[in-house]
């Protein structure tokens, strides 16, 4: 793109916006620390931190899965995957104030979890130090899929060579089961182990499915929203839309089957140490934010993804899309704040501040990654061929 194309100005104006957004973010994030100490800031800040390293996470999970399938669905949403993944560097870096402050939020990095019995059985896992050096594994990893993916896809653009394609399929498909089984363990050491009493072997791919997920929304919002204009005015058709809608839809009925499997198996066998997790995100308030992500999360797109002109019209797609971003940022914070604040609801002021201060960095190191490159493989030859239909905008 260069800087006379009307979307690239666009998406320089939108990445201006976010890098306002995000430095006036960060500016009430410090007068937050510095009015409300650094315990509360760290709360918010995690919360935020795994919603949008999530989205990035999402994005390379989507990555790999359209080069394993195959499939033109992915063909519209490739790029925008590719720019979310090569946020992976930021994401590290924005984790490193959590790295260096693990006994403010984790209660088995305390003096007192010596003495605590069940920490102690796990202290070969949790401990600091290991914890340090699986993140950073965890965060090569991912870069080095996403950099490898991201070079292949730009020397395609560049000779056209169609072997790539079995390259980034190659590469692929034990790439996707790699991820799983990292991310699985990055949301364990993340979010399962501020209460280390308790555990769940689907916890960790239920996180992974519901970022995978806000992906989707994300990525298929944005197409909509670009959709009017070249290239995607000349390529994007009422089947993509239906594709896309039918994937999210997918993800968003296997979210909601491992979060009532898990629920269900806990609840039915009413043990004490498994318990208190739903305890604490069903008491003081908390229950009617649970009620919330049932209805919207679920009920609510389940019904509209099941009609085939709300996913085959734009406009009513990206409601639906939208939707899902907003219940997303709810759902995180329904899994991580009451690690904190037990069986009361409590939204903080600092809650609302930093998922701006992160998001605007994010989205404006997004928007620069996206106008870096061709915003759709015109040299792949799945883009070429498709049924045209005029997209209702």
């Amino acid at each position: 793109m260069t800087a006379a194309d009307p979307v690239d100005t666009q998406l320089g104006q939108w990445q201006r916006w976010a890098l306002m957004a995000g430095i006036a973010g960060v500016l009430l994030a410090i007068a937050g620390y510095l009015l409300n100490g650094w315990t509360q800031f760290l709360r918010s800040y995690l919360f935020a931190f795994l919603f949008w390293t999530g989205m990035g996470l999402g994005c390379l999970a989507i990555l790999l899965l359209h080069h394993t399938v195959g499939g033109k669905w992915g063909m519209m949403i490739r790029r925008m995957c590719e720019a979310g993944a090569r946020m992976v560097p930021l994401m590290l870096v924005l984790f490193i104030p959590v790295l260096v402050s693990l006994p403010v939020l984790y209660s088995w990095d305390r003096p007192e979890a010596l003495h605590d019995p069940i920490i102690q059985g796990k202290a070969a896992y949790l401990n600091a130090p290991f914890m340090i050096a699986r993140t950073v594994l965890y965060f090569l990893v991912w870069g080095f899929y996403a950099w490898r993916l991201s070079r292949w896809s730009g020397e395609q653009d560049r000779t056209g060579d169609a072997s790539l394609i079995g390259k980034m399929r190659g590469a692929s498909a034990p790439g996707l089961v790699l991820f799983t089984f990292v991310t699985t363990f990055a949301f364990f050491d993340w979010i399962m182990a501020l209460e280390p009493h308790w555990f769940s072997t689907v916890y960790g791919a239920m996180f992974l499915i519901g970022q995978v997920l806000e992906s989707f929304a994300f990525t298929i919002a944005l197409v909509i929203v670009l959709g009017t204009r070249e290239p995607f005015s000349r390529y994007l058709t009422k089947q993509h839309l239906h594709d896309l809608g039918n994937m999210m839809f997918a993800f968003m009925v296997l979210w909601a089957y491992l979060s009532f499997s898990q629920f269900l198996i806990i609840w039915a066998g009413n043990l004490p140490d498994e318990n208190p997790w739903y305890l604490r995100r069903f008491r003081g308030g908390w229950g009617w934010v649970a009620l919330t992500i049932v209805v919207f999360n679920f009920a609510t797109p389940f019904v509209l993804l099941l009609m085939r002109g709300v996913k085959r019209n734009a406009q009513r797609l990206l409601a639906v899309c939208c939707l899902m971003l907003v219940i997303r940022i709810v759902d995180v914070y329904w899994i991580v704040e009451p690690s904190f604040y037990e069986q009361k609801l409590v939204v903080h002021w600092l809650d609302f501040v930093m998922p701006v201060a992160v998001g605007g960095l994010w989205l404006a190191g997004f928007f620069w990654q996206l106008r870096s490159r061709p915003l759709l493989p015109l040299r792949d030859e799945r883009l070429q061929g498709a049924p045209r239909e005029t997209v209702a905008f």
